[in-house]
């Protein structure tokens, strides 16, 4: 039996809001925005999608497994992030990678990375 990915879900302080800044950072579709939840997607119905719900407690750790995005200009896509909000977010990097480090408005981490090598 295959497994089908759906989601990844993220705890958020706010969900709705945490949720909407994702999906202005992703160019998303909100596919349900309701009290206990609030998922986007790259499409109404396409898969997987990311999930936000309410938690009590904050954010305390750096993030056990994060997301990496490849976008054609890493530069500009930072530039485009941090405008929306996202900060830079240090991990314990060494300044040399090809990627940039950030966290979303709540502090989860991400990366976006650079051009891929042939």
């Amino acid at each position: 039996m295959p497994l089908e990915w759906e989601q990844v879900n993220v705890d958020a302080a706010d969900a709705a809001a945490l949720g909407r800044w994702w999906a202005e950072a992703l160019g998303w579709v909100v596919v349900n925005d309701s009290a206990d939840e609030y998922e986007i997607r790259p499409e109404k119905d396409r898969l997987p999608g990311l999930l936000f719900v309410p938690v009590p407690e904050g954010k305390t750790v750096k993030n056990r497994l994060h997301l990496d995005f490849r976008p054609d200009d890493r530069d500009a896509e930072v530039a485009r992030l941090l405008t929306l909000g996202a900060r830079h977010a240090d991990v314990g990097q060494t300044g040399q990678e090809p990627w940039v480090t950030l966290a979303d408005p709540e502090g989860n981490e991400f990366c976006v990375l650079g051009p891929r090598h042939s």
